[in-house]
């Protein structure tokens, strides 16, 4: 099977059970002037009765709350390329609440001068599936970094846009629904970044 074959077979998968477009013009236009969206991108209000999976030649789908919920920005960042490349999922895969422990993550890290890697997301995080979509919950080894995710996203799904695919200069895979193993990861307590963390993270949180 080639490449554009298994790519075909992925999306027609993932539109399965997907809503239509359901959200406003105007949202989606004030999106584009408020988070300045260059021209070049070509941000695209998609047509009556799309969903997420039909995105044309070229271009990709994102979702409106990745920006307005969970921090998410354009042009992206070396780290998100890199969990992106380690995870092997599209970004239209991608879960808001996965794009808040992603974000979060990297806000975190920076805050405190240390560099986000996959590394070291993983030891906190672990990747799960839910019908197509990926996202990460806490380790449970591992201390909490977010003491309040959101609980849930309502009606994300319909509120979705298409733009250029060159907005993320890598090349995405469509990754099949699937269960995903869990991992076993030695928590590294006595590390210097693992301290570092939750030290100045138990000062921030003082009354």
């Amino acid at each position: 099977m080639s490449t554009r074959d298994r790519h075909e077979d992925s999306s027609e998968e993932m539109s399965v059970g997907l809503p239509p477009l359901k959200w406003s013009r105007e949202t989606f236009d004030s999106m584009v002037r408020n988070f300045k969206f260059p021209d070049s991108w070509d941000a695209r209000y998609p047509d009556e009765g799309q969903t997420v999976a039909d995105a044309s030649a070229g271009y990709i789908t994102l979702f409106w709350d990745f920006f307005a919920a969970s921090n998410f920005r354009l042009p992206v960042t070396k780290f998100f390329l890199e969990i992106l490349s380690y995870y092997k999922f599209h970004i239209s895969q991608m879960h808001p609440i996965g794009m808040v422990r992603v974000r979060h993550f990297e806000f975190l890290c920076r805050s405190m001068h240390i560099e986000p890697t996959v590394t070291r997301f993983r030891v906190l995080h672990q990747m799960h599936c839910s019908q197509g979509f990926y996202s990460f919950v806490q380790r449970a080894s591992a201390k909490k970094i977010l003491l309040h995710p959101p609980k849930s996203f309502h009606d994300w799904k319909p509120k979705f846009f298409f733009i250029k695919a060159s907005v993320i200069p890598m090349k995405m895979t469509f990754r099949g629904k699937e269960d995903v193993a869990s991992e076993t990861i030695q928590t590294p307590f006595s590390v210097t970044w693992y301290q570092e963390t939750f030290r100045r993270l138990s000062f921030w949180r003082k009354p």
